[in-house]
């Protein structure tokens, strides 16, 4: 008899590109999660620590007396409550427009779609500052500068282009079918869209509200621009700590990072769905 033998070259393969994969999210895990841990680190340490040399990349004694004191300045509670009330009125607004918008996307054919998705695309070629100037001269007109209005109208023109398209990319991946069966048995279109699309796109278009909040929560330059007394978290933290010591301007990052890290856990398991069922 002759024997038979068995390609393994395949499975090899195989083998070594799922390696390289885990390998490649381990280090890019590492590129996000260091400069995380090292912020955290100096801004939970003592000054005495920050100051020895060479400094151990292991905590070694924690004081939460910089990180008080930093809440603890002027302003920055204010600048906080700021922060949140632009970002949970940035993702709102977005998801008001945005939303509908990319169902329009997905759903229906008009003239000019291409062209429409390009400029959707080309208002975030725009930088900041050419954008941040302009409206403070407008928002001066309108009587709405150094206002939170005035900044969550600004990051919801910047977020609105990834929540469109975000959304309508979700609204691609729901099947058409489902809605027409249920207009079929008598939902009007809009209970179809709210009892079985929405439903089904609920995990992708949370995944559009992180980014949203994210962008929302870290942009500096345009909340620094139009306001003066209603600064966000960012640009209280930018103007503020300037010329600050170093442990503060590790407990100012670490302020700035922690709130966003909350708001992406809590969400982190519509993200995970986004890839699973949604797609289905």
């Amino acid at each position: 008899m002759t024997e038979t033998t068995v390609d393994t070259a395949p499975l090899k393969r195989q083998k070594r590109n799922r390696v390289l994969l885990q390998l490649s999210c381990i280090a890019i895990s590492l590129f996000m999660l260091i400069p995380i841990y090292l912020i955290s680190l100096a801004a939970l340490s003592t000054r005495e620590s920050l100051n020895r040399f060479p400094l151990s990349l292991l905590p070694t004694s924690f004081s939460f007396e910089t990180l008080a004191a930093f809440l603890g300045s002027t302003g920055v509670f204010g600048a906080l409550g700021n922060s949140l009330i632009v970002g949970v009125g940035t993702l709102l607004l977005s998801a008001v427009i945005g939303v509908p918008a990319g169902y329009a996307l997905a759903r229906f054919a008009f003239p000019g779609k291409e062209p429409y998705q390009l400029f959707l695309l080309f208002t975030r070629a725009l930088p900041i500052v050419v954008l941040s100037v302009p409206l403070a001269r407008l928002f001066l007109t309108v009587d709405i500068y150094d206002t939170t209005y005035g900044v969550i109208l600004l990051h919801t023109a910047l977020a609105l282009p990834t929540t469109i398209l975000i959304s309508a990319s979700v609204f691609l991946g729901v099947p058409q079918d489902v809605e027409e069966a249920a207009r079929v048995f008598g939902c009007s279109p809009l209970g179809a869209f709210m009892r079985v699309v929405m439903p089904m796109a609920l995990p992708g278009i949370a995944a559009a509200s992180i980014f949203t909040f994210v962008m929302s929560w870290n942009e500096v330059l345009g909340a620094s621009i139009l306001t003066l007394d209603h600064r966000t978290l960012p640009a209280q933290v930018l103007t503020s700590l300037a010329d600050s010591p170093l442990a503060y301007r590790f407990a100012g990052g670490f302020a700035l990072v922690i709130p966003s890290i909350i708001f992406i856990a809590l969400m982190r398991r519509y993200l995970t769905n986004m890839w699973g069922s949604t797609i289905r």
